[in-house]
């Protein structure tokens, strides 16, 4: 069982290292490039669409070995209980984690097929793309910063957990 736990936790930093690194670069670096020029629109929406493979196979690694060491937890009283500061840190932890995922979802539904519509819209009507362009811009870099807002919390309440 150490063994399998040990490469849970393994997997589990393995796939928030790409994850959560991926959100710091994208809104700390990429972002600023694209910006200030020196970044392409279509790399920008090209290393998005890498990135979210990356992203979504992490999703999937970090719920099924956070379960796992979750419910290997000594401090694992059981589903919604509770009852001490690990249950809240945990808690929190998981809130922060979901805010994650509905913001990439919403980002990958919603935000990045609006983005491609307003390229296509730029061969018929530049000026009304570069306006829309610029608020879709707008509204994801506020979903990116949230994003890695989330991302901090969750690093923050993992280490209270640890810590108990």
């Amino acid at each position: 069982m150490s063994w399998l736990l040990a490469l849970s936790y393994w997997l589990h930093l393995l796939a928030t290292v790409i994850w959560l690194g991926g959100i710091a670069l994208i809104t700390l670096f990429a972002w600023p490039a694209l910006r200030s020029g020196s970044l392409a629109a279509n790399q920008w929406l090209a290393m998005q669409h890498r990135f979210l493979l990356a992203a979504n196979a992490s999703w999937v690694l970090l719920l099924v070995t956070g379960f796992f060491q979750m419910t290997n937890d000594v401090n694992y009283n059981g589903f919604l209980a509770i009852d001490s500061t690990w249950a809240i840190a945990m808690l929190l932890k998981h809130i922060g984690f979901f805010a994650m995922v509905v913001v990439t979802v919403y980002m990958q539904a919603v935000l990045h097929p609006a983005m491609q519509r307003a390229a296509f819209l730029g061969e018929q009507r530049p000026q009304q793309a570069a306006r829309e362009q610029e608020r879709i811009r707008e509204r994801e870099i506020r979903l990116l910063r949230l994003n890695l807002l989330a991302a901090v919390a969750v690093l923050f309440f993992t280490a209270v957990a640890t810590a108990i």
